[in-house]
């Protein structure tokens, strides 16, 4: 997935914190909202100056991608085979976030798993012996 798939899909999918995310789909959008937020922050300063904590880009910026940003987490969570509720690890000081970037770093579950279809389409072998019924997981694509 380039760059721009992966900020027009995590805006598509805004608010689905269900279905899974693969590693370039995350990790371009956390690049898109690192340099937007950059941007902003440069544009802010130099209009509202330097010294003042008056941001309204950035803060809008923030608020407008927050959603987006967790539901694109919780879709790599569950790439992995995680729930999304360990994104709360992100409030334990220096150790949650290394924990999470790790895990946001390694490969996705190869197949289905309880999240969902593999986003590659890679069906592992075994996987029609009747373990999972594929019409009860759904279909995310790419």
């Amino acid at each position: 997935m380039d760059f721009q798939t992966s900020v027009r899909t995590c805006f598509q999918n805004y608010v689905t914190f269900s279905g899974r995310a693969i590693r370039s789909e995350y990790w371009w959008f956390t690049l898109f909202i690192i340099i937007a937020s950059i941007v902003l922050g440069l544009v802010d300063g130099a209009v509202f100056g330097w010294g003042n904590l008056f941001s309204p880009l950035s803060d809008l910026f923030s608020l407008a991608t927050i959603l987006p940003s967790l539901a694109v987490t919780s879709r790599r969570l569950h790439d992995i085979d995680k729930s999304a509720w360990w994104m709360l690890l992100i409030l334990v000081p220096l150790i949650g976030w290394i924990v999470l970037i790790y895990w946001m770093c390694q490969p996705g579950t190869q197949g289905p798993n309880q999240f969902g279809n593999d986003p590659f389409g890679n069906d592992p072998v075994g996987a029609d012996d009747g373990d999972y019924a594929p019409s009860s997981i759904p279909n995310v694509g790419d």
